[in-house]
């Protein structure tokens, strides 16, 4: 279920977050099992987001329809047990308690945010366009307008640049905003290195960021993986915060 869990007080005071596999969910065929992708595509992605809300003691799992944009949603409530209709964004942020920002991928990149006071976190989706376009850079900003503390990201699993071969103009005008995305695939073409490119710009704007990004084209049958299939399931990163600063815990409802 979970590629990486971490809970309150693990890392941050008060701040939880996990980003998960394919692994432990309901979905059949080429979804199975813990897709995470759209409830209007596989009805079973109700069940399989309600198996993660409880395994993580929230209260609500928010969503957006993620558009390859730069823009950021500020969550200011969310009833128990209920998504907000979606937005078109590609990050989110939230001070609220028990209320977890979920990010879906299948190549793209997902990181997670929080601010070392655990007052506020944030996820956004960084994929080539949003990366290059300076997503991260809304979301660190968004972050910063409601806390002054320093910030911690975590980049989670996605197509690494061994294996994210594009055409060699996309690579080069890539690079050319952001030279750290510049790769070669172990099979000699031009590459895109997402989670390289993203770890530069966030530690240049002084942000910590730890990495846990397995490939997900490489691991087939622990990921979902757009360039393996391109009806693929989807994966997620989700953060929140407790609102109980210095708590440390261990959630789940059962």
């Amino acid at each position: 279920m979970f590629a990486l869990r971490l809970d309150p007080g693990d890392t941050v005071p008060g701040v939880g977050l996990a980003f998960t596999d394919r692994l432990g969910g309901r979905s059949q065929g080429s979804w199975s099992s813990l897709n995470l992708g759209r409830v209007g595509v596989d009805p079973a992605v109700h069940d399989n987001l309600e198996i993660v809300r409880r395994e993580l003691g929230l209260r609500a799992l928010i969503r957006v329809d993620q558009m390859h944009t730069t823009n950021v949603h500020v969550v200011h409530d969310a009833v128990d047990g209920q998504q907000c209709p979606e937005v078109e964004a590609d990050a989110l942020v939230t001070t609220e308690p028990d209320v977890g920002l979920l990010i879906r991928v299948a190549d793209c990149v997902p990181v997670l945010f929080a601010s070392e006071d655990g007052s506020v976190v944030g996820a956004a989706h960084a994929g080539r366009v949003g990366l290059l376009a300076g997503v991260l850079e809304a979301t660190v900003e968004t972050m910063r307008g409601l806390s002054p503390a320093p910030l911690r990201a975590w980049i989670g699993p996605h197509i690494c640049g061994d294996c994210y071969e594009v055409p060699e103009p996309m690579r080069d005008a890539a690079a050319e905003i952001l030279p750290a995305t510049r790769a070669t695939t172990t099979w000699g073409t031009p590459a895109i290195d997402l989670g390289a490119g993203a770890d530069a710009q966030l530690t240049e704007m002084g942000v910590h960021v730890e990495r846990h990004d397995r490939c997900t084209r490489t691991d087939p049958e622990r990921f979902f993986s757009h360039r393996v299939d391109a009806a693929a399931g989807r994966q997620a990163g989700i953060v929140f915060c407790t609102g109980r600063v210095g708590e440390s815990r261990k959630v789940g409802l059962g």
